[in-house]
């Protein structure tokens, strides 16, 4: 709309992406304030709270009246920000709204399966769900692969790409969206414990993304330079604020949960953020945290399943560490803190190649 008015009445400041993704980026954060009190008055009166799984730590109990589901009022709030402020003729942008609401809707399924139907912390059966990620992932490959996106592969520090994968990264790039977003909801267990890594990674991406979108900027960096990735500027900006709207409620002690429909959702878009911009293999470092909490679960069901012994008290890992006497908070922000480090080194590799 922003956008829209620039080209009718020539306001020339619509036309830059950095005013654009502020502007997103407050609309998200506001109205993702104005918005949750009332979601979590309206969940509590519909006991919309996630059944908390029987094996988790004690401390847990105490939060199973906590309502869930929050992530539908931050994904509302930044679709409302973005179809505000983006410039609709990118196809970079539609794929990222079209990630956003595909991913949304299998976590909601989720929620909904979990709050209404099962009355257990169970949710969708594993294949189904895995069986939906795929789907949605293969959406948006073939959504990239015929509109022509680049299906050369890049490493880190190395300005060229080592191969073309052709038709290959349908299978790459699918595998990419299913892993981070099981990784994100996998790291989802602690109050804000998903959100604020959530935030680093998709700050750390929309540089690469500004980066590559801008002709002067993608050359003098040695990036490639794809036109219209920019505007995905935009709906990261707005994704942003309305997380940290969203943090406000869901730091500890957190007054409501994000769910699957906002884990999920995170998880995909940061994995499509990460392939269209060359960052797939580089996304281990910026999604460390939700790197390291996937490989302890692969670790002790690994272990268990050939051993018939744990590697961790519990995993994902993070609940290792509340077994061993660590407090929430001391868990969340230490993450967090990995979470920066690992973002802060991601970002170094912009320039050292």
């Amino acid at each position: 709309m922003l956008y829209l008015l620039y080209q009718i009445f020539h306001i020339n400041l619509f036309q830059y992406i950095t005013v654009r993704s502020g502007i997103s980026f407050f609309i998200g954060f506001v109205l993702t304030l104005i918005l949750m009190p009332k979601f979590i008055k309206w969940a509590k009166s519909k006991n919309a709270s996630q059944p908390i799984y029987e094996l988790a730590p004690k401390s847990h109990q105490a939060k199973n009246k906590t309502p869930t589901m929050g992530g539908i009022v931050f994904l509302f709030s930044t679709l409302v920000a973005v179809l505000m402020t983006i410039k609709f003729s990118s196809m970079y942008a539609i794929g990222g709204v079209l990630t956003l609401t595909l991913f949304a809707i299998i976590g909601i399924k989720d929620d909904i399966s979990k709050i209404t139907h099962n009355k257990n912390s169970a949710g969708l059966t594993s294949r189904s769900k895995l069986l939906m990620q795929i789907i949605a992932s293969l959406i948006i490959s073939l959504y990239l692969y015929f509109n022509h996106f680049s299906t050369e592969l890049y490493v880190p520090f190395n300005k060229y790409p080592i191969f073309d994968m052709g038709i290959l990264a349908l299978a790459f790039w699918t595998f990419v969206m299913v892993s981070t977003t099981n990784a994100v909801n996998l790291t989802d267990g602690l109050d804000g414990l998903a959100t604020v890594p959530s935030i680093f990674s998709i700050l750390s991406l929309s540089v690469f993304v500004y980066v590559m979108g801008h002709a002067i900027l993608s050359q003098y960096l040695l990036v490639p330079n794809y036109k219209g990735i920019g505007e995905v500027t935009i709906i990261a900006a707005g994704l942003i604020g309305s997380l940290i709207g969203f943090l406000w409620h869901n730091c500890h002690p957190a007054e409501v949960f994000m769910g699957d429909s906002g884990s999920l959702a995170l998880g995909g878009f940061i994995a499509y953020m990460a392939i269209i911009t060359k960052n797939e293999i580089l996304l281990i470092a910026i999604g460390f945290v939700f790197v390291m909490e996937t490989i302890s679960v692969i670790l002790q069901v690994g272990s268990y399943k050939t051993r018939k012994k744990r590697v961790f008290h519990m995993a994902p890992i993070h609940h290792h560490f509340e077994i061993k006497g660590w407090a929430e908070n001391k868990i969340i922000v230490r993450f967090w803190i990995i979470a920066l480090i690992s973002n802060l080194i991601a970002l170094i590799t912009l320039k050292i190649r």
